[in-house]
């Protein structure tokens, strides 16, 4: 499966187009703290690394910005623990 995850900051969220359907990955701002509330994937598309790429993305803009992160969402702190490279961006 061919994707790309893209940011779109007007909605708060990273996507992939799967087809006709959309993956993706929210997040609000809190100040300095990127707070990461849910992940979805289509079921059809599940365990075939969306989920992973769109929160790695989502990871990848949060330290390029300097933000800590609040992950609200179980998915992302699952990845988080499997990632302990992760964990320096985690809010304190």
């Amino acid at each position: 499966m061919s994707f790309e995850v893209t940011h779109s900051p007007q909605a708060g969220r990273f996507e992939a187009r799967l087809g006709a359907q959309l993956a993706l990955c929210s997040y609000r701002l809190q100040g300095g703290v990127m707070v990461l509330h849910h992940t979805e994937v289509p079921p059809e598309a599940q365990g075939r690394g969306v989920a992973a790429a769109l929160v790695a993305a989502a990871l990848a803009w949060a330290r390029a910005q300097g933000l800590r992160v609040r992950p609200a969402c179980s998915y992302v702190a699952a990845y988080m623990r499997r990632h302990p490279e992760t964990q320096a961006l985690r809010e304190p």
